[in-house]
């Protein structure tokens, strides 16, 4: 195939090299960018008198016409053509003719390729952080369908403290909120239209950089040409943002992995989320929630890759950027399949109350309630720990908990003790009390989730 950029070559590609070189393979699912940048560029072009209105008209009806044949499935990339650039500009001019040879006027693959990326990032953008909302509406359901399921929280996976699960997912709430607002900054930083950079240092043609982005539907235009066809920041910036997902996605994920084993048996998976071993029948495993898991590593990955193939690449573009492509497209299919998976799996999954109750009835998780009692009696809260440890060693020590002990035995401790210190260390009441806005009593959840769905509504529009 002669190449579109051969004039000053006497001698064919290698056949190892151009197979090399190419990145068809993988950049073939910028077409619908690529097309559309060159329709916009090409009406921009006959506005200007760059190119006549027959002319421009002419290149946009036969890219209207290709983008629909490969819409169609009717079309072959080849190789030899190196990207979806050339591949695009050569089957248009076999449609056309000679005009196809003056879509490339003005610009440069450098800056298309800068185009077509920022187009393409942010249409996934725009598609995660919806699936993100997706993902909170049903975390926020599960937490007021279980606003009053008891369940032991943990530091050090050791048992501490009584929350409820809908506290617990509030957490992750919370993450994912955060999340959503990363990507939607790194949208803003996306949102900026390259073209018209040329290959590094713009162009003499009269440009209208501004209707291209108006029309392309991007809210700014690049301000230095070197910057415009080298930055990469909105790659690294998205996928630093879907590592931070991946990550929260990864200790949820954890979680409901402990959670579903017989150990702890908080919750089971539905079936349609779980599978079985193929030598062991009575075996259902939580393989969703570890592939999610298993792939969070994959897109750190993809970000280290990215950020070690820009550290000390000069201005301006350089063929090593060719390789923010595969990385970027695998971190876009693997954290929006994710989405779509752990969503229905959460929804899906049965709680087991009374296995979370009894989990957090276990492990002394109302020992704080004790010393805040003793505090609030006016023993110094140091002071009030001592004691409490106490009592906790004298439970260890004959196989009881803190509310076999009997009063008097309470009062050998700590003479401020009175009966009702059994309101106190009720599981039940130790949550209830700690009402204050981001505990987890029932009253505070409440308000978390009415407020986290007006921040959903709010983000919706």
């Amino acid at each position: 195939m002669s190449k579109l950029w051969g004039g000053r070559f006497q001698k064919e590609t290698d056949r190892l090299v151009e197979d090399f070189h190419s990145s068809i393979a993988f950049d073939q699912r910028l077409y619908r960018q690529d097309i559309k940048g060159s329709i916009a560029h090409a009406r921009m072009l006959g506005k200007t008198g760059v190119l006549s209105r027959q002319e421009a008209d002419t290149l946009i009806r036969g890219l209207e016409v290709l983008l629909a044949d490969i819409e169609n499935g009717e079309v072959t990339f080849e190789v030899g053509a190196e990207d979806i650039h050339m591949n695009v500009e050569t089957l248009l001019t076999e449609r056309v003719g000679e005009v196809g040879k003056k879509l490339h006027t003005g610009r440069s693959r450098n800056d298309q390729v800068a185009l077509d990326t920022r187009m393409y990032l942010k249409e996934q953008i725009r598609d995660v952080m919806h699936l993100i909302l997706d993902l909170q509406k049903t975390v926020l359901s599960l937490a007021e369908e279980h606003l009053y399921t008891v369940m032991p929280g943990y530091t050090h996976l050791q048992k501490a403290q009584p929350v409820t699960l809908g506290h617990h997912l509030m957490a992750y709430f919370e993450m994912f909120r955060r999340d959503y607002g990363r990507f939607g900054d790194a949208l803003k930083r996306t949102d900026v239209m390259p073209l018209g950079s040329g290959a590094l240092a713009g162009t003499t043609f009269p440009l209208d950089r501004q209707m291209v982005a108006e029309e392309l539907g991007f809210s700014d235009i690049t301000a230095n040409s070197l910057d415009g066809v080298s930055d990469r920041d909105f790659v690294v910036e998205f996928e630093g943002a879907a590592s931070l997902l991946m990550m929260h996605f990864s200790r949820l994920c954890e979680e409901i992995i402990l959670w579903a084993s017989d150990e702890f048996g908080f919750i089971s998976l539905d079936d349609g989320y779980s599978t079985g071993s193929s030598i062991m029948p009575q075996k259902k495993n939580p393989d969703v929630a570890e592939l999610i898991r298993g792939k969070t590593g994959r897109v750190y990955g993809n970000l280290l890759g990215t950020l070690t193939t820009l550290k000390s690449l000069p201005l301006a573009y350089n063929k090593d950027m060719q390789e923010d492509k595969e990385a970027l497209f695998d971190t876009v299919d693997t954290v929006k399949k994710s989405l779509l998976t752990l969503n229905p799996m959460l929804g899906t999954m049965t709680v087991n109350k009374d296995r979370m109750a009894a989990g957090a009835k276990g492990g002394f998780t109302n020992a704080t309630d004790v010393a805040d009692y003793l505090a609030k009696k006016g023993v110094p809260f140091r002071e009030a720990h001592s004691i409490v440890g106490q009592l906790v060693f004298k439970c260890i020590r004959e196989n009881r908990v803190l509310e076999d002990l009997t009063l008097e035995e309470f009062q050998r401790y700590a003479h401020v003790f009175d009966k009702d210190i059994y309101t106190v260390i009720d599981i039940y009441e130790c949550v209830d009390k700690r009402d204050i806005p981001g505990g987890p009593a029932a009253s505070a959840v409440i308000e978390h989730i009415e407020e986290g769905r007006r921040w959903l509504a709010g983000a919706q529009r």
